[in-house]
């Protein structure tokens, strides 16, 4: 009963509790016109029709009782007991009666109404117990997000109708009075039956007809409702809107099932359709496959050996060409092939058919045999033409080997005869004499080495003579002559040694000083050499000690200058012996010293040189000393600035991490001393740029070391950059831990308690705690601490695994302890409301139910559902929630 003050049960949504109301005390009862008469007419005849009845006046046709059980069996699909036939009062009050302890069992509970009203044809009762019949029957089996009955079914076309423009729907009245609502859910589930887009609000009827007409013939729902009606009427008939929009919610959901059986069939038909196509495939490559096999073999199988090289060389192309362009492909037509009866045999194991069995001979052992056959003839196939082509390869080898030996002997020879020959010592002088001794040993020794070649020789033409080759006579007649001219060279070659040993000892006497000089000549050469390189070379000095180093050096060498000239005069003194002799005995010295390129003026005119080069050796040193004592200068003046600057950082630094960790004032005080120190040390900016200065001037100089300090430039720039960070990034933490406590309602005492914690157990004083040390702190602060749970905190305060614990990481961990914050549980069971209790939620839904930036935000970074039939589009909000707070790797 709607509203009823004396049962008010109706909204209870447990089928025992439902009640009809029709006490003539109860202020809800129904008046004759608040049951919509024509309304559960059509709907009555809606259902009757299904038994090839219906039912012209509803108050008559019921009052037998025979319709009204008719009516029941259609819409609940039960039998109910065999009526009465006879067509007296008590037969009628008996049937009516039976209808009535039918509905009961339903768990509806009749309150007022009797068998006797309704056999009198009392149209007030007769009409609330139909509406009972709906109630029960139509509407209260509607379930949508745990509402049931009216709640459900006005749920139900909230959620249709939600994407529609002009569409609201709050109730089963005026909401639906425009018609668009109608029109809405039928263009939802059948969007070819309304143009939705050309519907306009201000034609309520027009939209009310074309949805009643629409359903009428093609939903199969009889027009139940007057247009003119609903539109002139302030407040259309509740139950009469129920009545008539709970035939649609049964409509579309027969609908859906249908559609939901017909795709499983077309599911299972396009298996089988694939699974068929996938067989005739098979077979189709397996008989090309074994047809290729069989064609092949014989050719591999052929070992006619060809004449040439030529020939065989075109055999071995044509084997590549087979392997390169023939066979890769049958070879992947293999693979594909026992892929596509793994892949066939695993979907008709998934789809419940029998195994595939294919024709005889095709099956994949089959194929797999003869592909190894076919392999076995190849290799030997290979290995065959590789053998011959080798032997005629031999033979050609042989042949060209021997040419070019050959030419290469006939080419050293040419020439060689006649030059023994020559008398060319008679008129040479004993140095040409002890030359030409040296080319003729050196001759020999190359006649030596060349023995292995006509040895070469004469071996090749044996092995061509044994393998038969076809110019034998042409290879034997060429290495006769070879060997005959060998033995000749050897004889003139002996002949020529003896003639120019019996030269040569006429000129030992002389050669012996000139071999003297040489020696004498050529270190003292070198000695020159070195000193003019000394006296020329560049020097780089850092240091006063390096110059005069060098200055030293310079010395020493000057007085070794006397015992050199001494050496260069009895050089000189050998060349003149030389001269002497040759005058004595009229012997024309011919050239120069055979022993070496230095003559007499090439000593006399180094030494001049040596001398020149030894004043401005001294005026190059004397320059480099003044300017070294120049840069001492620059070094001394940079350390003196260096040595205060230097300690005064290092002291800054230690002071800002003392007013770091103090705990005496509060925080404005300690923001408020920082400030001073960060002002004081941008005052102190005006030393650095003087330190600046000095450096550049020492770098011009390029002076590199600095033994006066320990400090460098670089030094004092990482200090001052240090310094500088140190104080802005306390500032920082100091602002930070103010706005912490504002933000999080953390009390100075509560501050201090976590920093006078901290500092207790900042066991270096460094402003940071190591692992242990921070565990021990949280042991003290009253936490219970596991290894899985400290581990935890850890990735908290040291995300980035450096190993320390910073102060500011450590309040912000004990502040996170106590704020509150939405968990991914949350946001789940929310997404699962939108998503209708599934266990996904699809696009549509996310664009109608969340404003569009926040739906296409989810849309972007949701990942599709995986899952049995799951509608098209899918997204899994689990794991998004999950990824929210960090819960998972999306």
């Amino acid at each position: 009963c709607l509203g009823c003050p004396v049962t008010s049960t109706f909204r209870h949504r447990h089928p025992s509790s439902i009640r009809a109301c029709f006490q003539p005390s109860c202020s809800a009862s129904f008046p004759p016109f608040h049951f919509p008469r024509r309304t559960f007419t059509a709907w009555c005849n809606s259902h009757l029709r299904k038994a090839g009845t219906q039912i012209e006046n509803i108050e008559e046709d019921f009052r037998n009782g025979l319709k009204l059980m008719l009516l029941l069996e259609v819409i609940s699909g039960e039998r109910l007991p065999k009526p009465d036939k006879g067509k007296m009062r008590f037969h009628k009050i008996a049937n009516v009666n039976k209808a009535l302890d039918y509905i009961s069992s339903k768990g509806v509970k009749l309150v007022s109404i009797g068998a006797e009203e309704i056999v009198d044809g009392n149209l007030k009762m007769t009409l609330g117990m139909i509406w009972t019949i709906i109630l029960r029957f139509a509407i209260q089996d509607i379930s949508v997000e745990e509402t049931s009955a009216k709640e459900g079914l006005l749920l139900w076309c909230q959620r249709k109708t939600a994407p529609y423009r002009n569409v609201n729907v709050q109730n089963f009245h005026i909401s639906w009075k425009d018609g668009l609502a109608l029109c809405a859910l039928i263009h939802r589930h059948r969007p070819d039956l309304i143009d939705y887009s050309k519907l306009r609000k201000d034609d309520p009827i027009g939209n009310l007809n074309t949805a009643f007409e629409v359903a009428e013939k093609y939903l199969d729902i009889p027009k139940m409702l007057d247009a003119e009606d609903i539109v002139n009427t302030p407040k259309p008939d509740e139950k009469a809107i129920m009545t008539y929009v709970s035939c649609f919610y049964h409509a579309f959901a027969g609908a859906e099932q249908a559609e939901t059986a017909a795709n499983r069939i077309c599911k299972v038909l396009a298996v089988n359709q694939e699974n068929e196509r996938l067989m005739e495939e098979y077979e189709k490559l397996a008989s090309e496959l074994l047809e290729w096999i069989r064609r092949t073999i014989p050719w591999l199988e052929n070992r006619v050996a060809e004449q040439t090289m030529r020939a065989m060389q075109q055999k071995l192309e044509d084997f590549r060409d087979y392997r390169r362009v023939h066979k890769p492909p049958r070879v992947q037509e293999k693979c594909q092939l026992e892929i596509n009866f793994n892949t066939l045999q695993t979907k008709l194991r998934l789809s419940n058919r029998p195994a595939f069995m294919p024709s005889e001979g095709k099956m994949v052992s089959d194929i797999a045999n003869a592909w190894k056959g076919l392999e076995q003839v190849e290799k030997g196939y290979e290995e065959w033409l590789l053998t011959e082509i080798r032997r005629l390869e031999r033979l050609d080898h042989l042949a060209e080997k021997f040419k070019q030996k050959c030419s290469l002997h006939e080419s050293w020879t040419a020439g060689k005869e006649q030059l023994l020959s020559q008398k060319d010592y008679e008129t040479a002088s004993l140095m040409e004499i002890r030359a030409l001794m040296r080319k003729h040993e050196a001759f020999e020794s190359d006649l030596a080495a060349h023995q292995d070649r006509v040895e070469q020789i004469a071996a090749i033409a044996q092995e061509l003579n044994e393998l038969d080759y076809h110019d034998a006579a042409s290879v034997n007649t060429r290495c006769q002559g070879i060997c005959d001219q060998w033995d000749n060279l050897g004889t003139l070659t002996q002949k020529r040694r003896d003639a120019l040993e019996r030269v040569e000892k006429l000129w030992e006497t002389i050669d012996q000083l000139y071999l003297e000089f040489a020696k004498r000549a050529a270190p003292f050469n070198n000695w020159m050499d070195g000193a003019m390189e000394d006296l020329q070379d560049m020097f780089i000095v850092h240091s006063i000690e390096e110059i005069q180093s060098l200055i030293t050096a310079h010395d020493q060498y000057k007085a070794t200058l006397p015992e050199a000239d001494k050496e260069r005069i009895a050089i000189m003194g050998i060349q003149n012996e030389i001269t002497k002799i040759a005058q004595t005995y009229g012997i024309k010295l011919v050239g120069v010293n055979p022993y070496t390129v230095l003559s007499p003026q090439d000593i006399t005119n180094k030494w001049e040189a040596v001398k020149q080069l030894v004043p401005l050796r001294d005026q190059m040193l004397q320059e480099e000393v003044a300017r070294q004592q120049a840069n001492e200068r620059l070094r001394r003046s940079f350390a003196a600035q260096a040595n205060i600057i230097g300690p005064w950082i290092q002291t800054k630094m230690e002071e800002i991490g003392h007013v770091s960790v103090d705990i005496t004032g509060s925080l404005e005080e300690q923001m408020n001393n920082l400030k001073q120190y960060e002002q004081n040390i941008i005052n102190y900016k005006s030393n650095i740029d003087k330190q600046e200065g000095d450096h550049q001037l020492i770098q011009e100089a390029l002076i590199f070391d600095n033994k006066h300090t320990n400090y460098t430039m670089e030094h004092v720039r990482v200090g001052w950059e240090q310094l500088l960070t140190t104080i802005a990034r306390t500032i920082n933490e100091v602002e930070n831990q103010i706005l912490t406590r504002d933000a999080k309602g953390i009390s100075q005492e509560q501050l201090n308690e976590f920093r006078a914690s901290f500092n207790h157990f900042d066991r270096k004083r460094n402003g940071m705690m190591d692992p242990d040390d921070f565990r021990a702190c949280l042991i003290s602060m009253g936490y219970d601490l596991g290894e899985v749970e400290f581990a935890r905190i850890m990735t908290l305060v040291d995300p980035n695994n450096t190993g320390v614990v910073t102060f500011q990481a450590f309040i912000d961990f004990m502040t996170r302890e106590t704020a509150e914050t939405d968990t991914a549980e949350q946001v789940m069971a929310s997404f699962k409301i939108l998503a209708s209790d599934k266990p996904y939620i699809t696009v549509e839904e996310l664009r109608r139910e969340l404003p569009p930036e926040q739906a296409e935000y989810c849309i972007s970074r949701m990942t599709k559902y995986i899952g049995p039939e799951v509608a098209l589009g899918a997204l899994d909000y689990i794991s998004f929630s999950s990824a929210l707070y960090g819960e998972s790797d999306l």
